[in-house]
Parts: C-alpha cells; structure tokens; sequence
C-alpha cells in the first residue's frame, strides 16, 4: 500500500525539524557561551592557561631543557624544549620516575595550553597570551633554589602536586557552570579532575615510599609542610 501524500508531507516536515534542529544544535556548540556561563568559560579558559604554563618551567627544571630532540623514544635522559624565554637548564630531578612525569606533564600541558587558546579565540575572539601566575612563581622558585637531587626531589613532588591541586576546585565548577552547549570542554574539564587526581596521589605515594612522608595534604606551595 502507497503512502498518501498527506503521510509524505508529514514525514518530510518531521524530517525537516530534525534536521534543522540538529543544525541549530551544532552551530550554537560551536559558538561562545551564554550570559553568565560566557564570562564563566572566559575566566575559566585564562586560569588554565596560566595554570599550565606555570607548570612547564616546573616541569622543565625536573626533567632538564633540550633544545633539539633525541631520535631515540626512549632515552631516558632527553628532556624538554624550554618555555620560550627561559635558558636551558639541566634536570634537577635524579628519580627517573619523577622525571618522566614531568616529561609527560610537560607535553600533556603544552596540548592543554593550545586546545584552550583556540577555545578562547573561536568562542571569544580572545588571544590569551599566558603568564606566570603568583602561584606559580613561587614554586619555580622553590624549584629553582632547591639542590639538585634528593632534596629537589622532595620539593619537586611538593610543589607539583599542590599545583595540580589548585585547578581541581575551578576544573569541577566547569562541570556544572560551562555552557549546555560545550559538552566537549565539559569533557576536558572532567579529564582534567581525573588526570590532575591521580597524578596528585602518584606523587603523594612516591613522597610515602621515598621520603616516609605518609601523610602529605597537597594544597599550599609546600603542601602541609610549608
């Protein structure tokens, strides 16, 4: 039996909706936040930014600066590029765990740093140039005083994972305060929670196994032991 027009007419027209609404869906993902949550994704991108890149000197005065990479993946000595502006610099860290964390934590964040910019510029039109945060100073500056060796080790562990744990109270707030629409930055906000939360108790259980410091409450530049 044939459908009749009328029935044609009113699949197309459902069609049609859902096809509309469909495009109406993907053009508002990919446009800027509305009202509050606007302001919300603006403040919230500038502090992952700056976050992060407060973390790449951190990083890099781990696991050493090279300025041209090793065509061996898995030599253990090969470090970073260096932060634009910041000489090269020896690793500090003689754990080969903690440098290869921070070898990870470097790439990782460097990703983090471009995928936010270009959020920052398709959404907002803004070109977030990073800077150092006060936070962030102060810990490369721990870094940059404490020995090479055990002691920056210690300090290294300290300061990275009270550094993760500042962006894990504004990376939740994303969850429940970013636009209906940008299910993908919600996405990475929850990446971040996750990634951030194990990293901080890989190095609270290294501080354990290392240095019997068992009970470590990241959160200040020292941590508990400040």
């Amino acid at each position: 039996m044939l459908p009749s027009k009328k029935s044609s007419r009113t699949v197309a027209f459902v069609i049609a909706v859902g096809l509309a609404a469909s495009q109406s869906t993907a053009a508002l993902a990919d446009g800027p936040g509305r009202g509050l949550t606007a302001q919300f994704e603006r403040d919230y991108l500038a502090q992952v930014i700056d976050h992060h890149f407060s973390a790449l000197r951190m990083t890099e005065l781990a696991a050493g600066t090279d300025t041209q990479r090793d065509p061996a993946v898995n030599n253990p000595q090969e470090g970073t590029a260096p932060t634009p502006g910041a000489t090269a610099s020896p690793a500090k860290a003689t754990d080969g765990q903690i440098r290869s964390m921070a070898r990870q934590a470097n790439r990782a964040q460097r990703e983090e740093i471009a995928k936010a910019q270009k959020r920052m510029r398709d959404w907002y039109g803004n070109d977030h140039q990073p800077s150092l945060t006060p936070e962030g100073q102060q810990g490369i500056h721990i870094l940059e005083q404490a020995p090479t060796g055990t002691a920056f080790n210690q300090a290294f562990l300290e300061v990275f994972s009270s550094h993760h744990y500042s962006i894990l109270a504004p990376s939740v707030d994303c969850l429940v305060k970013s636009d209906l629409a940008h299910d993908d930055l919600r996405r990475t906000c929850e990446n971040v929670v996750v990634t951030q939360k194990n990293q901080i108790n890989d190095m609270r259980q290294m501080l354990c196994k290392m240095f019997s410091i068992c009970d470590f409450l990241p959160g200040g530049i020292r941590g508990q032991r400040s």
